[in-house]
């Protein structure tokens, strides 16, 4: 018990620094170093985030840089997917499981990187025009939702980079609004995907406990030390980190 406390603050110390959602790395941690079986990884790692996105949710509504209603459908629209994510994990072999969500992993720190890259090309920026109403921004948020759940409740991740991607170049939502939005929409999905591991038996209360406490006092102290470090090296580690977690699945 003390081990995983431990352990998981200094993994929410780099966590919090970079500003990173780190699941994976929490799922690569739990299965190498303490030798957790993958499933019941994917359903802490999902379950915790709902706890560590709460607090960033609430902070981006009260600033208004997160827009309620499309979060909501889209988190809704999520609930499905990461319940159905849950359940096509679990009849995957293992070491199949392990292998598919250290790519995944990876493929989230590039979609990280992407999502970069059309903020600093600025084709998404305050004030553009953007669905919220009218049947294709509902078929598009619920596929948003549906996709990003899948991929989640599958592989225990976040999403981050693919919803913002999503909210941004599919709704047309500006920078500031997909930031603080995805901060909503994670909620929903890991709850449904929480909920879908702990029906077939693979969520461990206790074990979850114990990581949401280290990581959240972890990422409480990192951030206090953010300002501190250059734009460029932030960018580049939170870019890493995901792909380090998947690099660390494979061993």
């Amino acid at each position: 018990m003390i081990s995983v406390v431990f352990t998981m603050m200094a993994v929410g110390l780099l966590l919090g620094f970079v500003g990173a959602g780190g699941s994976g790395f929490i799922i690569a941690i739990l299965t190498v170093v303490f030798g957790f079986p993958i499933h019941m990884a994917l359903g802490t790692a999902l379950s915790a985030m709902v706890f560590s996105s709460l607090s960033g949710a609430i902070s981006h509504y009260r600033e208004g840089n997160a827009v309620l209603r499309t979060g909501l459908i889209v988190g809704g629209a999520g609930v499905i997917g990461a319940w159905f994510g849950s359940r096509f994990s679990v009849i995957l072999p293992e070491d199949q499981l392990k292998y598919m969500t250290s790519g995944m992993l990876m493929l989230s720190g590039l979609a990280l990187w992407l999502r970069m890259y059309l903020v600093s090309r600025r084709r998404t920026v305050d004030g553009a025009a953007q669905l919220s109403s009218g049947t294709r921004f509902w078929l598009l948020s619920c596929c948003v939702g549906i996709v990003t759940g899948l991929l989640s409740g599958m592989f225990g991740i976040g999403s981050t980079p693919f919803i913002q991607i999503g909210l941004m170049m599919l709704l047309g939502m500006s920078v500031r609004l997909a930031a603080g939005t995805t901060m909503l929409v994670i909620i929903p999905i890991a709850l449904g995907g929480g909920v879908g591991y702990f029906s077939l038996g693979n969520l461990n209360i206790e074990l979850t406990v114990q990581v949401t406490a280290g990581v959240m006092l972890g990422a409480y102290i990192g951030a206090k030390f953010t300002k501190r470090a250059p734009t460029l090296f932030l960018k580049t580690a939170m870019v890493l980190v995901p792909i380090a977690g998947g690099m660390v699945l494979l061993l």
